[in-house]
């Protein structure tokens, strides 16, 4: 899948963020992302940013900022929708390290409906400042810091990826 954008939006009446992925083939993916599980998802992608070979995640933040399009609004013409209209609401996510150095991402909701989202270490880095931007627009008072990131709780070496919830 080539994601052609990414946008995450604060929707005040359900107070949940939702993660809008467009694709190049004109589909789009929405994902909500509670308050909750923001907070106990922020270690692991703050994790993810640390082993980066990159800078700093607040100075690479920046760079990523200056290189991406931030004017050019969320198109969502002749969308289509393959997970439905109603965005996927998060209850699981799987982390999957690839042999290439990029991501691996499974948004699930329950057992029912799943979204996996390929992150390259670029893309990983604007999802994390949209999150944390989505979340100060929420006005949800997370610490979002990069460095203040308590490292997540080790999961045996047992070869099985990690998921939290």
């Amino acid at each position: 899948m080539q994601i052609r954008q990414l946008q995450i939006a604060n929707d005040h009446l359900q107070d949940r963020l939702v993660l809008r992925v467009a694709t190049q083939a004109d589909e789009e993916y929405r994902i909500w992302l509670t308050r909750r599980f923001l907070r106990e998802l922020w270690p692991h992608l703050a994790a993810l940013l640390g082993k980066l070979t990159t800078p700093a995640p607040a100075m690479a933040e920046m760079e990523v900022a200056e290189q991406a399009s931030f004017e050019q609004p969320f198109s969502d013409d002749n969308a289509t929708y393959p997970l439905g209209s109603s965005p996927l609401l998060t209850s699981e996510i799987k982390f999957d390290p690839l042999s290439d150095g990029n991501y691996s991402l499974t948004f699930r909701e329950g057992r029912e409906r799943s979204f996996q989202l390929g992150l390259t270490p670029d893309l990983l880095q604007a999802l994390c400042a949209m999150l944390r931007a989505g979340a100060e627009q929420a006005q949800w008072n997370l610490a979002l810091d990069y460095a203040a990131a308590p490292e997540p709780v080790p999961v045996p070496n047992n070869s099985r990826p990690s998921r939290l919830h």
